[in-house]
């Protein structure tokens, strides 16, 4: 049986906001720098050409997805990529890749 239909409400909206996440050029981005290393918001800003309130809004979109994880340091949060939820899209992906025979 494919992996698609064991996958419960919860776990499709999940795949939902991931992917609707992916589809901005600037959240794409964003992961692309965190794939890197992990970062703070200021150290985004300094990287991407876009103001605070709107990369604010783009790391929320992420969080979300939970595509990002940020963890507190002081009076910052510094944001790592969530590869757990990136392994589940993939798996999912695949599922979908596979023919019935």
């Amino acid at each position: 049986m494919y992996y698609y239909t064991y996958i419960n409400a919860t776990a499709m909206k999940n795949i939902s906001n991931i992917f609707a996440s992916l589809s901005d050029p600037t959240r794409r981005l964003i992961l692309e720098y965190l794939r890197s290393q992990d970062l703070t918001p200021s150290e985004l800003l300094e990287l991407i050409d876009v103001t605070q309130p709107t990369l604010s809004h783009h790391l929320d979109i992420l969080k979300r997805a939970e595509l990002i994880e940020g963890r507190r340091e002081g009076q910052f949060i510094r944001y790592s990529l969530n590869m757990t939820v990136f392994e589940m899209a993939l798996q999912y992906m695949a599922s979908i890749m596979k023919r019935k025979r």
